[in-house]
């Protein structure tokens, strides 16, 4: 069993908490069995892993590849995982291009089956690169199993400013933020975008996005997001509108029942 994150608290007391403690305890985490086998049976075995058969063949390889970029609950899905992988990402048509979740890019990008001579598994630094990113989402998967604000929290900390810091145009990145469901629902509830908002045609949410953004954390450009202040800025409202709307959700539920309770039974003889 893996070492369970200490999160006593939720909403921003509870990332402030993390983040003091951040350091400790994913020390620990790592130290877990389950995690020390993991890790160590990919990076034993993955050089011998030459087609993408090879690796959704190998449920435990399979396992951390999926787990390092945040898809492991895909695990039962074979056959789609092993077009991804062998359909690559060089044409525009292929199924990782074609998928909604930018995820499934960045898997197929990061093993290379498909757009390279020889893939990318027979260099000596892959294994350790791709456990490394697998500690962390599993650290991130813990702390969501009990507290998903959290988790979405770590996530966009941990991957936006790589993204905002490419040399890719700003409508692009845009286009990555939503096409990744974790990053997406942070930015959502952060500014304060209703839950029918993703039901709109794809560049009216662009605009909307871009607009909010500026009118909300004077946000014009996203490389502007490598600023430390401005990524916290933007978790903190997240976190706290988050925690609103969940207060909210449990006071309307409260009430509901108050009111049901006081309603007469149909079979009181009173």
């Amino acid at each position: 069993m893996n070492f369970q994150p200490l999160i006593p608290l939720g909403g921003l007391p509870g990332w402030v908490l993390l983040n003091k403690t951040l350091e400790r305890q994913t020390e620990v985490f790592n130290k877990s069995p389950q995690i020390i086998r993991d890790t160590d049976y990919f990076e034993q075995n993955i050089g011998s892993v030459l087609t993408a058969e090879d690796l959704v063949s190998d449920r435990r390889l399979l396992r951390v590849a999926l787990g390092a970029f945040g898809l492991s609950d895909q695990i039962n899905d074979r056959a789609l995982l092993q077009k991804v992988l062998e359909e690559g990402t060089a044409d525009r048509g292929a199924l990782a291009n074609r998928l909604g979740d930018t995820r499934y890019k960045q898997f197929a990008d990061a093993f290379g089956f498909a757009d390279k001579i020889v893939p990318n598994t027979i260099l000596l630094s892959f294994g350790a690169d791709i456990t490394d990113k697998y500690r962390q989402r599993e650290f991130e998967v813990a702390v969501g199993d009990q507290d998903e604000s959290l988790r979405l929290a770590m996530n966009l900390k941990r991957e936006i400013g790589d993204l905002v810091s490419s040399d890719s145009p700003n409508d692009t990145i845009w286009f990555q933020i939503m096409g990744t469901p974790p990053l997406r629902k942070v930015f959502e509830v952060a500014l304060g975008l209703p839950s029918s908002f993703g039901q709109l045609d794809i560049d009216k949410q662009l605009e909307i996005f871009k607009d909010q953004s500026r009118n909300q954390f004077g946000l014009d450009k996203l490389s502007e997001l490598t600023d430390d202040d401005l990524q916290e800025k933007l978790i903190q409202r997240y976190l706290l509108r988050d925690q609103i709307s969940a207060i909210q959700v449990q006071s309307s539920s409260a009430t509901a029942l108050t009111l049901l309770q006081s309603v007469p039974s149909p079979f009181s003889t009173t």
